[in-house]
């Protein structure tokens, strides 16, 4: 866990998130959410708490600038501060933790367990869905447009080896089998995966596979890949920032990265019929997470709905690995 200097902060910033941490119940949220965004109700599971308790203390963690509350629609996401005082109070306390302690061990197993079955409900709706997973796509502008806009970011540069990432249908290893040597797919769901190979065998397509695997923890080489997509996944992950650093891994040198999913909306329904998890994304946090994972964001291009009002904004962004170009503006040496 990095730790964040705090030398320059006030003495009365540093008082305060100090006397905010100073609690076990506080402890153990802050521990939390060092391992990623979380809400009320995850929370509550975890630590087998009230929601007004559970919410009382983040409410002072958030005050004492610990934790940063993200609004989305009628849900509400934590996760540790990254900036301020607040922050590295946390992180430096955090650091001086035993991390075998048996309450945080057992919370982190909750948490896990409450992370699975977020996911088990998830792959519930994929395999009812699968079959008629493009038509549940029309929500948003047409799929022709999106997959134009696709091909456009991606220009006409070579692409030797593609990782696609929650490929679904497989719609993008079809979409860019013209333009790839060689493919991956990835993908949780056995009934999703059996489609693809279904689209790929009768697209004629025999310079890709597809693999079960998970998002969050690809079990491919680092740096096999010189185009790395994750198309309309991350809304339904818990932690999509964690998805960004398994993406980033997977990019070779020189390589880039391209996200596809919603902008911010307020569509409920969503988490409740499609198993939605996050309703939409910023440009500023995409970007914050991207230049987390290592990567430099490039071009981000928003496609908006039509007429259609009940339709959703999609939106492109693409980031790249600069390793090569900054290895060539080194010096030679002698």
């Amino acid at each position: 866990m990095s730790r964040m200097p705090f030398a320059t902060a006030a003495l009365d910033d540093v008082v305060t998130a100090l006397k905010a941490a100073g609690e076990p119940t506080r402890l153990r949220l802050m521990a939390l959410l060092a391992a990623g965004e979380a809400t009320v109700k995850d929370l509550t599971d975890v630590l087998a708490q009230s929601q007004p308790r559970v919410s009382r203390h983040l409410k002072l963690l958030s005050e004492a600038g610990i934790v940063d509350r993200l609004p989305e629609g009628a849900w509400a996401y934590y996760r540790l501060a990254e900036d301020g005082a607040g922050a590295a109070t946390a992180r430096a306390v955090l650091a001086r933790i035993d991390p075998a302690d048996p309450v945080l061990a057992r919370d982190r197993q909750r948490f896990e367990a409450v992370r699975a079955a977020h996911a088990a409900e998830a792959q519930r709706y994929f395999a009812a869905n699968a079959a008629s997973w493009d038509r549940l796509r029309s929500l948003h502008v047409a799929d022709t447009a999106v997959e134009a806009a696709i091909r456009r970011a991606l220009g006409a540069r070579p692409i030797r080896a593609l990782l696609d990432i929650g490929t679904g249908t497989g719609r993008i290893l079809t979409l860019l089998a013209d333009r790839y040597d060689r493919a991956v797919g990835i993908d949780m769901s056995h009934d999703m995966l059996s489609v693809a190979r279904a689209n790929l065998a009768a697209a004629g397509i025999d310079h890709a596979h597809v693999r079960q695997g998970d998002v969050s923890a690809l079990s491919v080489g680092t740096g096999q890949f010189d185009l790395v997509v994750i198309h309309q996944v991350l809304h339904y992950l818990d932690d999509p920032a964690r998805a960004i650093r398994e993406a980033s891994r997977a990019v070779a040198p020189g390589g880039r990265l391209l996200v596809v999913d919603f902008a911010p909306h307020d569509l409920e329904f969503l988490r409740a019929e499609h198993a939605h998890r996050r309703l939409g994304f910023s440009h500023e946090q995409m970007r914050g997470w991207i230049e987390a994972a290592g990567l430099e964001p490039r071009e981000t291009v928003d496609l908006p709905p039509g007429a259609d009002g009940d339709r959703l904004t999609v939106t492109l962004w693409t980031a790249a690995d600069r390793r090569i170009e900054i290895a060539g503006d080194l010096p030679r040496t002698a």
